[in-house]
């Protein structure tokens, strides 16, 4: 079976460049219309649904390009910044740094900006849609093509955290959402240990009432600022972003409307904020607290030599004094209309272009509106959901095949080369789905959700926010080194409460 796959890698592919059978067809089929409800093993479905639409191979191979990719930012990176200093040598050596690659005047590298942009992480999904929507012109069409990318796609959560992300890394939310963590800081004694576990604990939390795209955002930048820029060593750096990662994603499972993978299912499911916080949110808390209290232990005489910054907190509000209480309320509301209005895309840029007038109007009071780390990771999400989109042929019955235990775990593998979301989403359309494995699917979603940047919506947001804290950018390999601790513990607090299933 497994030699018959292998010769049929060429020739699907050869089928999809020649657009054999394809063109002017859906793509993607619905699942209902591969016709392989007789078939009952694994490969024997994936092989039969390559040779039915073999467009479905090349769009994976893609797909696993642009993950694949991730994984070499940092070499990007150093080549950049090798190429940047070769530069700078020549100019030196010809006594004119007036001169770049390509535009008199310019003292700049262009391949060392091509590789810096290779090196974006958020950047990457969208580089590989430009070859995806290539092939596709190709093979079925440009109208197809068009059609599936406008009209097929959903950009809502995309939009949402452009938004949410905009509102959130605003003043008066960012000093609002300090104070609060500063209540349980100073039980500490306000020491860098006490407010990272007050971060790292209250604020995922949060994020079950503000989103978890809001939550990531104001964890991040407070812990950029109150545990990152005291320089921590690059093991505990990649701990903490590990935990924040984990706990972001488990974080948002108290209700039934922050969380990108809870949304995708409580429609087709029925299940309310009551069923979640029964089912998943009271076993998230325990984690998230065993997870900290873990890595706390283990980095404790690191802290120790973690030394706290100047006495600046009142000082935070600088000479703009501080913010009027009824500045940040209304700040707040914007971001309720952005959650009300998370799938209503009109009402939601409409409402943040009010936003917009409004920060005018009260700039004595704000800070420069950050957009460029918004639009970047709304770029990677659209990117994602792009390819994300064309996946459903090899997820859908990979899930549907499974049990509870290998469910679970399979939902967690799953997860690290495609976002959360998308694996609860594709879990909704696996027919005759019983409690447990609902429960198993959403567990293994969530928990997993941390590995990578691409496993759940907000990471980019915490990486683009954190990366200038890390050598080169976030390296994938030392984010899931971090991530596996708090991963493990996640998934033994789900496997010892099988009863809230």
């Amino acid at each position: 079976m497994m030699l018959s796959l292998v010769s049929l890698v060429p020739a699907c592919a050869t089928a999809a460049l020649a657009g054999q059978d394809v063109a002017g067809t859906t793509f993607p089929p619905p699942l209902a219309s591969y016709g392989d409800n007789g078939l009952t093993g694994l490969l024997d479905i994936l092989i039969h649904r390559i040779m039915v639409q073999p467009l479905n191979l090349s769009a994976t191979l893609l797909f696993l390009g642009a993950v694949t990719h991730t994984f070499f930012t940092q070499r990007f990176h150093h080549v950049a910044n090798m190429l940047e200093e070769r530069h700078r040598q020549k100019l030196r050596q010809r006594g004119d740094e007036g001169v770049g690659d390509f535009l008199p005047g310019v003292i700049v590298s262009g391949k060392a900006r091509l590789f810096h942009f290779l090196g974006e992480i958020e950047a990457i999904f969208g580089i590989w849609v430009i070859p995806l929507l290539v092939m596709l012109s190709m093979t079925i069409g440009v109208r197809e093509t068009l059609d599936y990318v406008e009209k097929r796609v959903n950009y809502d959560e995309a939009l949402f955290v452009v938004v949410i992300m905009a509102l959130s890394a605003t003043r008066p939310v960012l000093r609002l959402a300090e104070q609060c963590l500063e209540v349980f800081a100073r039980l500490g004694g306000g020491r860098p240990a006490a407010w990272w576990l007050s971060i790292l604990t209250i604020g995922p939390l949060l994020g079950s009432f503000i989103t978890e795209p809001a939550a990531m955002t104001i964890s991040a930048l407070l812990l950029g600022r109150r545990f990152y820029a005291l320089k921590p060593s690059r093991r505990f750096a990649y701990a903490t972003l590990g935990l924040l990662f984990v706990n972001i994603s488990v974080g948002g499972t108290l209700t039934n409307f922050a969380a990108p993978p809870v949304l995708m299912v409580t429609a087709h499911w029925g299940w309310d904020t009551a069923h979640m916080l029964t089912h998943f949110g009271w076993i998230a808390v325990v984690g998230i607290i065993a997870s900290n209290v873990l890595c706390f232990l283990v980095f404790r005489k690191e802290f120790a030599a973690l030394l706290p910054q100047p006495a600046v907190d009142a000082g935070d509000e600088g000479f703009k004094g501080p913010i009027p209480p009824w500045i940040t309320a209304i700040h707040l509301l914007f971001m309720a209309a952005a959650v009300y209005n998370v799938h209503r895309p009109a009402l939601l840029v409409g409402s943040f272009l009010f936003f917009l007038a409004f920060f005018e109007v009260t700039e004595d009071y704000q800070d420069p509106l950050q957009l460029r780390s918004p639009i970047l990771v709304g770029f990677f999400l659209a990117g994602l959901v792009i390819h994300g989109g064309l996946q459903q042929w090899w997820i859908a019955p990979v899930l549907g095949g499974l049990r509870e235990l290998s469910l679970m775990f399979g939902a967690m593998g799953l997860t690290a080369v495609n976002d959360n979301a998308a694996i609860t989403y594709l879990a909704t359309l696996v027919p005759n789905m019983t409690e447990a494995m609902k429960f198993a699917v959403m567990a293994g979603a969530v928990t997993g959700g941390g590995l990578t940047v691409i496993a759940n919506a907000p990471n980019p947001a915490g990486q683009s926010i954190l990366s200038e804290h890390f050598d080169e950018g976030v390296s994938p390999l030392g984010l899931l080194m971090g991530a596996l601790p708090p991963t493990a513990v996640m998934t033994a607090c789900f496997l010892l409460f099988p009863a809230a299933g």
